[in-house]
């Protein structure tokens, strides 16, 4: 094995996983991104020398998942919803890859871009600055999504208070 095969290998390895969390939280779908997330990383190995240069190779497969399943999407779904008839509870289901089902729900009720903000800082722990290159927005956007979709997940992830004449 060459020292570029080597060293893609590990990056895959270390890489999967994280990609793959940050990809079904954005498109809602484990299968859908799954087969996004692996030509992601096929047009990674095809562009390695390029990718492994990339400030955020990870944020770079993200990206280039997430374009792949734009393409996809409006080429052959037109506007269906991803999440329509899924069954959150399955095993395989949106809770795949580590993600709570309660978790995704709440994500896929943000707008695309703050899911998009929150998968890069989250899953991928990408500072505002990378996350701004990755998207094409300012740094100041960047914060305002992630501040917006956080407070919006808190919201409907926090627990709800009980009254004391049901304690």
């Amino acid at each position: 094995m060459s020292n570029e095969q080597a060293e893609f290998a590990e990056f895959f390895q270390a890489s999967w996983e994280p990609c793959l969390r940050a990809v079904v939280a954005v498109v809602g779908s484990p299968p859908r991104a799954e087969d996004q997330v692996a030509e992601a990383f096929a047009r990674a190995w095809a562009s390695w020398r390029k990718v492994s240069r990339h400030p955020a190779p990870q944020a770079w497969v993200v990206r280039t998942a997430l374009n792949t399943g734009a393409s996809w999407w409006w080429r052959r779904r037109g506007r269906e919803l991803p999440l329509a008839g899924y069954d959150l509870t399955a095993p395989g289901g949106p809770g795949h890859g580590g993600l709570d089902s309660t978790l995704l729900t709440a994500l896929w009720s943000l707008p695309a871009r703050q899911r998009e903000v929150i998968a890069l800082r989250i899953f991928l722990d990408l500072d505002t600055g990378t996350i701004a290159s990755q998207l094409g927005i300012e740094a100041g956007t960047v914060r305002m999504h992630l501040s917006r979709g956080v407070a919006a997940l808190r919201r409907e992830l926090a627990p709800t208070p009980t009254s004391e004449a049901e304690q």
